[in-house]
């Protein structure tokens, strides 16, 4: 199987790509892989040092939003894990063009691509932002799309317009949203890893407004391997809820990173709040998993020891990220 996986170089597209790289028991199924990714600031490609050579991999450097590239990199592909996406809430309120650009009119020039060249499969990795906040229980995959920043709003946008390829030209579509990710090769800016960082450099962690806003958390391995599921086995034109299983308030994650460095709460700043931040994300992934057999292997609090060993370990590899954003 040929699968172009996009934004490959990225926390999440990189755990993808690692993973599916390492040969099963019949080394015959294993997929062939062309990344392409256009290395902006959290596209690392030292995320894919680890299967850099390897016979199955190819990698390219180039834009979704680029018609000629993508054409090229789409011929003779099975199927597509579309990653590549803008996804910072803070840097989309203060500068939403990047995020309509990639979010939405890269996600239409892969699809149009995708048609062309009669792929067999395309996997759209969304977020539960599309939702907006809910006060209790949680969403369902047939939920409104209330969206409330402009980063939940372009993947809204990629959403529909996936599911609209589906029902117009008949595109194998599936799409995917999850809850928080966290894990190695997260880029730095975002609340694990900033978090980490910054307790390992002596500094403050900067705790929005009251930290009452909650979210579930999935292990980025976990979210891949659920992924794996649904391109094998998602039906057409449906939508996938994939949790973690572990929902925090901030505050309360913001205390088990403390607890991990040993610190006290005089090492919290507390912020003015996000505009717009949603109070509370939950997701019911009860169809991916009575349909696919999906269930998250990885305990939080293993996954979270083992996160904060991996920065602690890894220097090299966040610290010139960090100096270079300016994450201070």
């Amino acid at each position: 199987m040929r699968i172009l996986v996009t934004g490959g170089a990225g926390f999440i597209g990189s755990e993808y790509v690692r993973r599916a790289l390492v040969a099963g028991p019949d080394a015959q199924q294993a997929p062939w892989i062309t990344v392409l990714d256009a290395l902006t600031y959290s596209g690392v490609e030292a995320n894919l040092a680890p299967v850099a050579g390897h016979p199955r991999c190819t990698f390219v450097r180039g834009d979704i939003c680029d018609p000629d590239v993508v054409d090229q990199v789409m011929a003779g592909q099975d199927a597509v894990v579309h990653f590549a996406a803008e996804s910072h809430v803070d840097r989309s309120i203060t500068g939403a063009d990047p995020f309509v650009r990639t979010n939405v009119l890269g996600t239409q020039v892969l699809l149009d691509a995708a048609v062309r060249h009669r792929v067999g499969r395309f996997v759209h990795v969304s977020t539960d932002e599309v939702y907006g906040s809910i006060g209790e229980g949680a969403w369902t995959e047939q939920a409104p799309l209330a969206p409330t920043s402009p980063y939940s709003a372009s993947k809204a946008g990629s959403d529909l317009l996936a599911l609209a390829c589906h029902r117009t030209h008949g595109l194998d579509v599936v799409v995917t949203r999850c809850t928080n990710n966290y894990g190695p090769y997260q880029f730095p800016e975002k609340v694990i890893p900033l978090f980490v960082t910054r307790l390992m450099e002596g500094e403050k962690v900067p705790l929005y407004g009251d930290g009452r806003n909650r979210r579930d958390w999935l292990h980025v391995s976990d979210h891949c391997r659920a992924i794996d599921l649904v391109l094998h086995g998602g039906r057409a034109g449906e939508v996938y809820h994939i949790g973690g299983g572990t929902e925090l308030s901030n505050r309360e994650l913001t205390a088990l990173l403390l607890d991990a460095f040993g610190a006290g709460w005089d090492r919290v700043e507390h912020v003015a709040d996000r505009k717009g931040h949603d109070l509370r994300y939950a997701l019911d992934d009860s169809k991916i998993r009575e349909e696919l057999g999906y269930a998250p292997e990885v305990a939080f609090a293993d996954g979270l020891a083992a996160t904060v060993d991996w920065y602690r370990d890894n220097r090299w590899w966040w610290q010139p990220l960090r100096e270079a954003a300016r994450l201070r």
